[in-house]
């Protein structure tokens, strides 16, 4: 499949990308802390920027179409990614995991999640190389999930209920308490995973489920494999700042759900009706955009019921 990135481009954005998160976990948040208002934005700011940086460098060396494709795939995976802050915020309160340590199990999470969104992505293209009637699947696929998610099938999250948290306590032996940034401690000889791992490893099957439904909608803006992982790994590195900053917000935002299930409807949509009409990236950003602020405005005109 035809690609825009060139080796020497893979390497470098490998490089920047292990150089900002040695950055972000060695030097910035080397000590454990709980994480601020102030810090959030300024992160969350930092790597909105870097993306729009990265976006303009595509933009001045590549030609409006793969400038319009990045910056469409990573407002979807941003968007996408409120759901992801949803689930933590239960998983963490579920859990109890202290304010202090949420940096850490992020962390590793979003690491653990670049790896395998890579190996999506790098199975998708090959797939979709091979398979060109795939499309359709994927597209048909988003519809579904759209719907699902407009009919509210998919809002409620139980942690009890998820197939790998229950593999891992059955298998895997645990201490019942934190024991500081630790994910395994050894005690009476025995070498025991903490609560921290549990909820790591529940983190990272949550966002293996997240990707089957995201990444198959950047496929649907473009097939350019160099501009599916960039936009996809841009959106994830600002997750983290994302959840601080609007972890208890999140009740404010009751519609946004039904936006976000409506754009992977139009995206899917799109994917169907590729063969037949290609929809120009232009209006796909711009149909995005306003079922995206529409949802979000209408959520801040029409606040949830008080709770009773």
């Amino acid at each position: 499949m035809q690609t825009i990135g060139t080796a020497w481009q893979w390497g470098s954005f490998f490089a920047l990308l292990v150089a900002m998160l040695a950055v972000d976990l060695g030097v910035v948040h080397r000590k454990e802390h709980r994480i601020g208002l102030r810090e959030a934005v300024v992160w969350s700011f930092l790597w909105t920027v870097l993306a729009l940086l990265f976006n303009a460098w595509i933009y001045q060396r590549y030609g409006s179409k793969p400038g319009l494709e990045f910056f469409t795939g990573y407002v979807i995976e941003r968007s996408l990614s409120f759901d992801n802050i949803f689930v933590f915020v239960v998983l963490f309160n579920y859990f109890a995991v202290p304010a202090k340590l949420q940096h850490r199990v992020l962390f590793w999470g979003i690491l653990g999640a670049l790896l395998s969104r890579g190996l999506f992505i790098a199975l998708g293209t090959a797939l979709l190389t091979r398979f060109e009637w795939l499309m359709l699947v994927f597209g048909a696929f988003l519809v579904y999930t759209g719907i699902k998610i407009l009919r509210g099938d998919e809002s409620e999250v139980h942690p009890e209920k998820n197939p790998v948290l229950r593999l891992f306590q059955r298998f895997v032996p645990l201490t019942s308490e934190y024991h500081g940034k630790k994910f395994f401690v050894r005690l009476d000889g025995r070498l025991l995973a903490t609560p921290l791992m549990l909820v790591l490893v529940v983190v990272e099957a949550t966002d293996v489920i997240f990707a089957v439904d995201s990444i198959p909608a950047v496929f649907g803006v473009t097939r350019d494999p160099f501009i599916v992982f960039t936009s996809n790994i841009f959106a994830i590195l600002g997750l983290r700042a994302l959840y601080f900053l609007l972890a208890g917000l999140m009740h404010k935002f009751h519609y946004l759900s039904y936006g976000l299930g409506l754009v992977l409807v139009f995206v899917g949509a799109k994917m169907l009706v590729e063969r037949w009409y290609k929809v120009p990236t232009g209006l796909s950003l711009g149909i995005v955009l306003v079922l995206l602020t529409a949802s979000i405005v209408i959520s801040l005109l029409r606040p949830p019921p008080p709770e009773t």
